[in-house]
């Protein structure tokens, strides 16, 4: 019976089938983040039990950090303690801890990819929504909620119902300045925020199999925006040429008989998806968002749409924006080049691309915030670092960082941001604060300009 990439990695890990739905699953890889890590740890301590396999399970603080250049464990009061629990904690259980500056460290779904933590075919949870992003690779990934967590620390198995299948086409080429960011906000913005809900949504078609690793981390990122709690893209000789020679790569034997795995994995030909979509890759335009939520959103060259609803007629209010008025030149005032959406090398080095020799508009304040310490120290190796900084950005230290806000990093009520992240939630980037999600390449035009522009004018 044919088969899809998700059915082929929920069916190798069924433990038992609980009924209506319902399997009781092993979970391959665990990982945690300083909010939600340590309590996580201390409930299984509490509960009686120990560690069902800690050589599984990888943590670093990421959320709750300060990002500041020089910053310590303490730079930011609010996250010491949390902090100090998951060190704590990870010395108590043997589990890897990738603490600050420590090669490793970083956003938690930027350095596992970088190591190989998360491979094709596993499964991996983390109490963190974003963590569909680590499908990219071809793994069944997903977030789950603290009692989920403690669970898959204490038996490491975890109760699931089994999602829907579907497909999300991208055929033909993408336009030049177009990127995997403007891919996926186009299909949110076409589709709906709700579009995906149970579903597990696996991106194919020419598009996405052109697209570099990284990209596709990207692309898989905001499935949760999506809607779905899991995106995948089948592995292919991208993601091996990727993978190979990484940390935790299989290496010699192990690596012939994990390739043998990972070809037998993509969707067969004939397998049947309950949803399945097609996008024209040519018909794509740079992105960028103009209300609260990621499906508010519209081409670089559009106008801000006529409210349709009591929330379209919110959104308009609280962003500040006219209907009907072109969303290309909206002043900025802040520009945020990071998360787990956009953080890594190959966004570094597009914004550093339309940066060339130029300066960031006056009153703009500009930050990149690489994702991980591995990040940071190639794009430095690369002197990326030092266009930035001559550009007038801030270069920072690894973390979450004005993603969330949740690091005492925000920006200010009533500014306006053009940001990498995943999402433009009220209150996301602080309270008050205007978020317009767009790729690296944009936000670094937008920048230049000091208002939203199409990064296609920008040689």
């Amino acid at each position: 019976m044919a088969r899809t990439l998700f059915d082929k990695i929920w069916d190798t890990h069924v433990v038992a089938e609980l009924g209506e739905g319902w399997a009781l699953l092993h979970i391959d890889r665990v990982l945690l983040h300083d909010l939600s890590g340590a309590r996580a740890l201390s409930e299984v301590a509490e509960l009686g039990h120990a560690l069902a396999r800690p050589e599984l399970v990888f943590a670093t603080p990421d959320h709750a950090v300060s990002t500041a250049p020089g910053r310590t464990g303490e730079t930011f009061a609010g996250g010491a303690r949390t902090l100090a629990g998951l060190r704590k904690r990870a010395a108590e259980t043997g589990i890897r801890l990738y603490d600050l500056g420590q090669p490793g460290n970083g956003i938690v779904h930027v350095m596992a990819p970088e190591l190989a933590i998360v491979l094709p075919g596993l499964t991996l949870v983390c109490g963190d929504s974003h963590t569909c992003t680590n499908g990219g690779v071809g793994a069944l990934a997903f977030g789950i909620g603290a009692s989920e967590l403690t669970h898959v620390l204490a038996t490491q198995t975890l109760m699931q119902r089994r999602p829907r299948n579907m497909r999300i086409r991208f055929e033909g080429s993408l336009p030049p300045g177009v990127t995997a960011k403007d891919m996926i906000l186009h299909a949110i913005g076409r589709y709906g925020t709700a579009a995906g809900t149970g579903f597990a949504v696996e991106y194919a078609g020419s598009a996405v199999r052109a697209l570099p690793l990284e990209a596709r981390l990207t692309l898989c990122n905001l499935s949760i925006e999506l809607g779905a709690k899991m995106g995948l893209v089948a592995p292919d000789e991208t993601t091996f040429d990727f993978i190979a020679g990484r940390e935790f790569a299989p290496r010699a034997r192990a690596w012939d008989a994990a390739l043998a795995d990972w070809h037998a994995l993509p969707s067969d030909a004939e397998a049947h998806f309950d949803l399945d979509h097609r996008i024209e890759a040519s018909g794509v335009a740079p992105q960028v968002t103009w209300g609260t939520s990621p499906e508010q959103v519209v081409a670089v060259t559009e106008a801000v749409p006529p409210p349709r609803n009591p929330g379209d007629r919110a959104a308009l209010d609280y962003m500040g924006l006219e209907a009907g008025r072109p969303i290309a030149g909206t002043k900025v005032d802040w520009v945020f080049i990071g998360s787990c959406t956009n953080s890594r090398l190959s966004d570094l080095r597009d914004a550093a691309a339309v940066l060339g020799e130029r300066r960031v508009a006056p009153g703009v304040t500009a930050w990149v915030v690489p994702g991980s310490e591995t990040v940071k120290r190639e794009a430095e190796a690369e002197g990326l670092h030092r266009r930035f900084l001559e550009a007038g950005f801030e270069w920072r230290e690894p973390g979450c960082s004005l993603c969330v806000a949740a690091n005492g990093e925000a920006v200010p009520a009533g500014a306006r941001s053009v940001s990498t992240s995943n999402r433009n939630f009220v209150g996301r980037q602080g309270t008050g604060a205007r978020t317009h999600l767009a790729s690296p390449a944009m936000a670094a035009a937008a920048a230049l300009a000091g208002v939203i522009t199409d990064v296609r004018e920008w040689p």
